[in-house]
């Protein structure tokens, strides 16, 4: 078989639909229970664009049956809590669900697959990152004070500086890395002892109801996570805009993220944004040109170039630009294209048939604006089924314009975009003119002009020498003021989103504060 659909995964199938309903995880199994979902959506894999599941939509009277599950958890106070005996448990949770999505690892990569079209080997590896960002977060959580003393240089008071669970988050998660990002997200929010509802894209939400089997199953309370799938325009701005919802945390597009930020502003809530970005990779001459090009070819392909922090603009020292681009040009036809379930392929499909039109929309109005097509822009040859699923080839452009939209705007695609410079300081202003600002890439073998270039990007995350590789110790997200958002995930940034700070003042003196002297002797 071509591998596990989210039926033989579903939660229902190991526990009944009325455990999961106590247990808070709203499935889209529910339908016509208490107005659950009753519009199913069917799915297509984007390899054979055949349907193979559906997922239902769900309505707004779900989402607020959601949210008011994960409120009645969190106002009982017990989860939220942080004393020694709930973060131990917390921590235990944790590591429980690391263990549980290595154990169903298969499962787990098979179904992302299928839904979202990365190679097989691609979804196995975000599996094992999924499992270790709940590694993370419990050691970050085991070595968190929650409550600490404050000298405040008076003896007459004691402080304390307390972290509390942030309430209930709403968490909104993009189609990419569907597992991954939720992830991301659930794991430092159940860490700080907050209460989640989780809506993934409607894209790819299969891995995701995985994930509510396993949460289920590891032990976490009722309430402490709820799942519901549907659309943006209905149940994820429900979500986002819910009084009920004390902060939300996005990763997806600029536009929608704008959205997003409007809903929490006009409550006066706090959200955190990972958006989107139009990245560069600045190759210097001194480079070793085979290791620019695999980094190059990496920065943007990866995840059939469906990447936020793609690094789809390269920057080449003019010296070596030619023989960069020759060699960029033969390594990228021998990029094996095909079926994603078979290993050995390093470029699957694109998500849906109105991304791949996207995408080669913005490939054709890049050659109408006169930028040299080096390779790809077509379908790949020899792919799993003539003229069936939605490939895009690897694509690489050169003589791309700085001002055309292949070089300002995200293509969400596996295409590059090439330009040479001449010095250090003009690859730096080339690389930080864009309106994003979430990662840049440097490659040189002059750890000092690496070491400058990368304190000058006007980006939250560096790569120097190397391109995408991410570590959950360390966090991510966007340069403040920028389109790419604002917030962090991971590192121990990622758990503090999900904290709120309490400052507590105690009078400890025997003496009256006597302010305002009596006048008159009290008779009390």
């Amino acid at each position: 078989e071509r591998g596990t659909s989210r039926v033989e995964a579903s939660p229902a199938q190991d526990h009944g639909d009325d455990e999961l309903q106590g247990g808070g995880l709203l499935l889209w199994r529910e339908v016509g229970s208490g107005g659950f979902q009753t519009t199913q959506v069917p799915l297509r894999e984007p390899t054979t664009e055949q349907i193979f599941d559906d997922i239902g939509l769900a309505t707004p009277k779900v989402v607020s049956d959601a949210v008011y599950a994960a409120r009645e958890c969190y106002d009982q106070g017990d989860w939220s809590s942080q004393t020694p005996k709930q973060v131990s448990r917390r921590i235990y949770l944790l590591r429980k669900t690391a263990e549980l999505i290595r154990k169903e690892k298969g499962a787990l990569a098979s179904t992302e697959t299928r839904d979202c079209g990365k190679p097989l080997e691609e979804s196995e590896w975000d599996v094992d990152d999924a499992s270790g960002v709940f590694e993370h977060f419990a050691s970050v959580l085991e070595r968190r004070v929650m409550t600490r003393d404050v000298d405040l240089g008076d003896d007459s008071f004691a402080g304390s500086l307390r972290a509390e669970a942030v309430g209930v988050v709403a968490l909104i998660t993009p189609w990419n890395y569907p597992l991954l990002m939720a992830c991301w997200k659930v794991a430092p929010a159940l860490a700080a002892g907050c209460c989640v509802v989780l809506k993934p894209s409607e894209h790819a939400s299969l891995t995701c109801l995985h994930l509510a089997s396993i949460l289920h199953r590891s032990g976490f309370p009722p309430g402490s996570f709820n799942l519901i799938t549907g659309d943006g325009p209905s149940a994820g701005a429900a979500l986002a805009s819910h009084p009920h919802v004390h902060k939300t945390s996005f990763t997806g597009s600029t536009a929608t993220g704008e959205s997003v930020a409007l809903a929490a502003a006009r409550q006066c809530k706090p959200c955190s944004l990972e958006l989107g970005g139009k990245s560069a990779l600045i190759v210097f001459e001194d480079c070793d040109i085979d290791k620019a090009v695999e980094w190059a070819m990496f920065g943007c392909f990866w995840t059939n170039g469906q990447i936020c922090s793609a690094t789809s603009r390269v920057l080449v020292h003019s010296s070596i630009h030619d023989d960069l681009l020759e060699a960029l040009q033969a390594r990228t036809l021998e990029i094996r294209a095909g079926d994603p379930m078979s290993r050995g392929t390093r470029l699957g499909p694109l998500v849906s048939a109105a991304q791949r039109d996207r995408v080669v929309g913005m490939i054709r109005r890049a050659e109408e604006e006169g930028a040299r097509l080096v390779c790809g822009g077509g379908r790949p040859k020899g792919v799993v089924m003539d003229g069936v699923g939605y490939f895009v080839e690897p694509t690489v452009f050169a003589d791309v314009d700085d001002s055309s939209e292949l070089w300002r705007e995200e293509v969400f695609g596996p295409v590059l975009a090439v330009r040479p410079f001449d010095t250090e300081e003009e690859a730096v202003e080339a690389a930080n003119a864009t309106k994003y600002g979430l990662a840049a890439a440097v490659i040189s073998s002059d750890a000092a002009r690496c070491e400058r270039v990368a304190r000058r990007m006007r980006t939250g995350l560096v790569w120097v020498n190397c391109s995408q590789p991410c570590f959950p110790q360390l966090p991510w997200g966007g340069k403040v003021g920028r389109a790419s958002g604002h917030g962090r995930d991971l590192g121990e940034a990622g758990l503090d989103a999900y904290l709120d700070l309490k400052s507590v003042v105690t009078y400890t003196s025997a003496d009256k504060w006597d302010w305002y002297p009596q006048q008159h002797k009290s008779k009390l």
